[in-house]
């Protein structure tokens, strides 16, 4: 069984930070998505739609405590044993592309996905990636492996159809711009961070929403105990550059 999160009040001034910011960021892309299907613009993501849930997230240790206060132990047991096989892939991947690649062949889709409704179980909680992520081409884009089977004029075709889609940043399929109005949820993360804590602390997803149940991790963020924090994370098992940064 998982540990029990700190008491979330103890970090209610981070919480509340990222909280606000997911509020503000949902009006706003609302508002955005509403301008833009009514100039024609289509969105292809969708409820049961999850091809882009296996991929490597990037988050704040603040956002990670929101997920951390949301899970139960049997989850949050899930979510550990994912953050471990990260842990394994990172140690052992030769370079980025291969982590990545390896991420989403191997360690695989997310454990707080409910894979028989495509639908995440921690919806409310979940990150900022999960939040701005959305596909302006069908799903199959989404999925790995699929621009390794497609021919060279396919790769040309895409490559048009995402140059003259409203949305895009002209070489991806993703919305450029719900991406970019999600930039102020990390910035308050981390201003509120360095507020509390006087350092901040980023990293895989899985990992960090792992720590954010530590005590003993929890303890040393919170004194602003940098190399301490790092020491509890090597005792856990979960210390390596690539799934923790703290500074």
């Amino acid at each position: 069984m998982a540990p029990a999160p700190p008491p979330a009040a103890r970090f209610r001034p981070v919480t509340a930070a990222v909280e606000q910011g997911y509020a503000r960021y949902a009006r706003q892309a609302e508002g955005w998505l509403t301008r833009y299907r009514e100039r024609g613009g289509h969105v292809y993501c969708g409820a049961g739609c999850f091809a882009c849930c296996d991929m490597p997230i990037r988050v704040s240790l603040a956002e990670a405590l929101v997920t951390a206060a949301a899970l139960d132990g049997e989850t949050a047991a899930r979510v550990e044993a994912h953050a471990r096989q990260v842990l394994h892939n990172a140690r052992t991947a030769p370079d980025e592309a291969t982590y990545v690649e390896r991420h989403r062949r191997e360690v695989g889709f997310c454990p707080l996905l409910d894979r028989e409704t495509g639908g995440c179980s921690q919806y409310a909680a979940r990150p900022t990636r999960c939040r701005d992520t959305f596909s302006a081409l069908p799903a199959r884009y989404c999925a790995a492996g699929t621009w390794e089977t497609l021919t060279r004029r396919e790769k040309a075709d895409y490559a048009r159809e995402v140059a003259r889609t409203p949305g895009t940043d002209g070489e991806l399929h993703y919305v450029a711009p719900l991406e970019h109005l999600s930039e102020p949820i990390w910035a308050a993360a981390a201003r509120a961070m360095r507020r509390e804590w006087g350092l901040e602390v980023w990293g895989d997803f899985w990992t960090l929403t792992t720590l954010a149940r530590q005590g003993s991790f929890m303890d040393r963020v919170a004194r602003g105990d940098a190399r301490g924090a790092w020491q509890a994370a090597r005792q856990a098992g979960l210390a390596h550059e690539v799934v923790l940064e703290i500074g």
